[in-house]
């Protein structure tokens, strides 16, 4: 005899008959007491005589409730029990997810956009060279012969000391502008990469927490991605290949699609991508001596016709 099985919907309409079942045998009995209390049972039992103290307990026998408690006890019995079946032969099923093979592989010929850095700014360019502008000949004027003065000095004459007049400082030069805020690196390769959420608290080693966590996000992306109807129709298959930077909070920003199959394909893998923000967990940020960085990181998505 094979395994006994109900999925939901069947232990539900179990549970339901059997509902049925009990209060329909609560309503025939009910509806049996009361036609027989309908009846003049005070005359029927005015010179009975009883057998014994027991029997007389029970003024009319013909409404003893009691008598049908062994038939109700074994019903109940049998109730519970058939309850406890269909609780222990509910089988839920969980959903087969499509992951192609090799899922995490791409031609690595895919040209890769550069991870962006802040770059110094160019060099200012350099002053124009000075304009010599010939002055005509007309235009020089002949200057005046010097004046010679007699600059002998005698013993009797006083000489007196040319007043010092004092320079003013010049300004201080104003100060220069605040450098321009450097943007953080984006690295493509850390020392610890990026891990999707689900495998932090599992414990084992960092390779074994990689691998759980590129399980984890292949059951997500193929969970929730949907092939485009128009691609469905019309056959197309192929991989997108799609760029993103995992922010040192976790969060998934700047998503890219390089590679696109067409058909709708590259956006329906942009809103997966998309939709790990709105998890309850984050990604493990990548980090680099220590220290949480951002990461470009890049994911191949294949679509296949089943």
């Amino acid at each position: 005899m094979g395994d006994f099985e109900l999925s939901g919907t069947g232990s539900m309409f179990a549970i339901i008959a059997l509902a049925v079942i009990t209060i329909g045998i609560i309503f025939v009995i009910r509806s049996m007491f009361k036609s027989k209390s309908e009846t003049d049972l005070a005359a029927k039992y005015q010179d009975h005589t009883w057998k014994s103290p027991l029997e007389a307990s029970n003024k009319y026998p013909d409404v003893n409730a009691f008598k049908f408690g062994r038939p109700v006890f074994l019903f109940g019995m049998a109730a519970a029990l058939a309850a406890t079946l269909f609780a222990f032969s509910w089988t839920s099923y969980d959903d087969v997810i499509f992951i192609p093979d090799d899922a995490l592989e791409f031609d690595e010929e895919i040209e890769m956009e550069p991870p962006r850095t802040a770059e110094p700014p160019p060099p200012p360019p350099p002053p124009p060279p000075p304009v010599i502008e010939e002055v005509p000949e007309e235009e020089i004027e002949e200057e005046d012969e010097p004046v010679f003065e007699d600059m002998d000095v005698e013993e009797d004459d006083v000489v007196e000391p040319e007043p010092v007049v004092e320079e003013e400082a010049p300004p201080p030069p104003p100060p220069p502008p605040p450098p321009p805020p450097v943007e953080d690196e984006i690295f493509k390769v850390v020392e610890q990469m990026p891990r999707f959420p689900g495998c932090e608290d599992t414990g084992g080693s960092q390779k074994e927490m990689d691998e759980c966590a590129k399980g984890k996000m292949l059951q997500y992306i193929y969970k929730n991605l949907k092939y485009p109807a128009i691609a469905r129709e019309n056959g197309v298959e192929g991989m997108a290949v799609l760029q993103f930077v995992v922010d040192k909070d976790g969060s998934v920003k700047d998503i890219k699609v390089v590679r696109d199959p067409g058909a709708g394909c590259g956006d329906a893998a942009e809103k997966v991508v998309k939709g790990m923000n709105n998890l309850p967990q984050k990604w493990t940020p990548g980090k680099q001596r220590g220290r949480s960085v951002k990461v470009l990181y890049t994911l191949p998505v294949k679509f296949k016709l089943q």
